[in-house]
């Protein structure tokens, strides 16, 4: 295992911030940390960079206790989401900051840094002043710089954070397969789920320093741990429940859930594609409270009489208009009982 954290805890006036997490990363995986600010995911990054202390716990690199190891002993390549380029050296002079740092040949420099900036797709930039780049550029400079050294772990803070947003999806469709083509080994933090779930081979979400859930991104989204989880993922139709065979009693009236799911009191979860619009004298009774064009389908927020509001995902073409009365049904292929 490339790296390592075992009861990884760090606390900050007394309280942990990061409190006794277990995190094992692969050779050649990307393992993307997700969660809301103040989460713990910073602190995190920081401990296996060498950047924060740990109170309790360790942090292994190749089976080796880092514990006394300073930053750049560790073989290790971090980006930060602001990128902290150097303004008064040019492109060429970013990349090759860390080879420098390694007593690298004036000649591996110039070839590496060729090699880099054609890799990231800024072939010939190297003489430009990276005060006149914009964002996307800039982020792919800090992460040739990041690559440089070849570091045997790279950690992305917040890596496309200060992007907009179509900028942002084509860089992680490109970081996806450039990480794919150099076998790197990654760990991201980010609080942006959809950037998570398309850059990683896995997925942590944390909560109060804690590991909230792990898994591949396929099964964290079709089976969020808890209701926090859901909610984190963007998920609103989550209510207390309790489970009987296959029908659960909620808020919303009798909900049909799948076959072999746990029983007794638990929380549900109906993804927006279950809620079915129907008459309005059938199912339960809703009113349309808005709707938001979602590109793909058009969310309708749903209010019901005394229970919790609702969502539902419609074809633009299907999608009432706000004020219209309809009923709801649910497909309990699309209801999820949460642990």
């Amino acid at each position: 295992m490339l790296l390592a954290l075992e009861r990884a805890t760090v606390r900050f006036g007394g309280r942990p911030v990061l409190d006794a997490v277990d995190l094992e990363v692969a050779e050649h995986q990307v393992v993307c940390v997700l969660g809301p600010s103040g989460s713990g995911k910073s602190t995190l990054l920081r401990a296996v960079a060498g950047l924060q202390r740990l109170d309790d716990g360790r942090v292994l690199l190749d089976g080796r206790d880092q514990a006394g190891v300073p930053p750049h002993r560790r073989g290790v390549g971090l980006m930060f989401q602001d990128h902290q380029l150097f303004p008064q050296r040019d492109v060429a002079g970013n990349v090759a900051f860390g080879l420098r740092m390694h007593g690298a040949s004036r000649k591996h420099q110039d070839a590496r840094v060729g090699e880099l900036l054609d890799l990231v797709g800024l072939p010939g930039a190297g003489r430009r002043a990276v005060t006149a780049l914009s964002g996307g550029e800039q982020q792919r400079v800090a992460l040739a710089r990041a690559l440089a050294p070849s570091p045997r772990l790279l950690m992305l803070d917040e890596p496309l954070g200060q992007l907009d947003r179509s900028l942002r999806e084509r860089l992680v469709v490109e970081l996806r397969e450039l990480f794919g083509r150099l076998g790197t080994t990654v760990l991201a933090v980010t609080h942006d789920q959809g950037e998570a779930f398309a850059l990683a081979d896995r997925v942590v979400v944390m909560r109060d320093g804690r590991i909230a859930q792990s898994g591949t991104p396929l099964e964290v989204w079709q089976r969020p741990a808890d209701a926090f989880v859901a909610r984190f993922l963007g998920f609103g139709n989550v209510v207390p429940a309790t489970v009987a065979g296959e029908a659960a009693d909620t808020p919303w009236g009798k909900v049909p859930v799948p076959p072999g799911s746990a029983q007794g009191e638990r929380t549900l979860l109906v993804r927006p594609a279950g809620v079915r619009l129907v008459a309005a004298d059938a199912g339960l009774r809703c009113r349309v409270s808005a709707r938001t064009f979602q590109g793909t389908h058009v969310a309708v927020h749903l209010q019901p009489e005394d229970a919790p509001r609702l969502e539902a995902a419609c074809a633009l073409r299907d999608a009432p208009e706000a004020g219209t009365e309809v009923g709801v049904e649910f497909d309990a292929a699309d209801v999820v009982v949460l642990g």
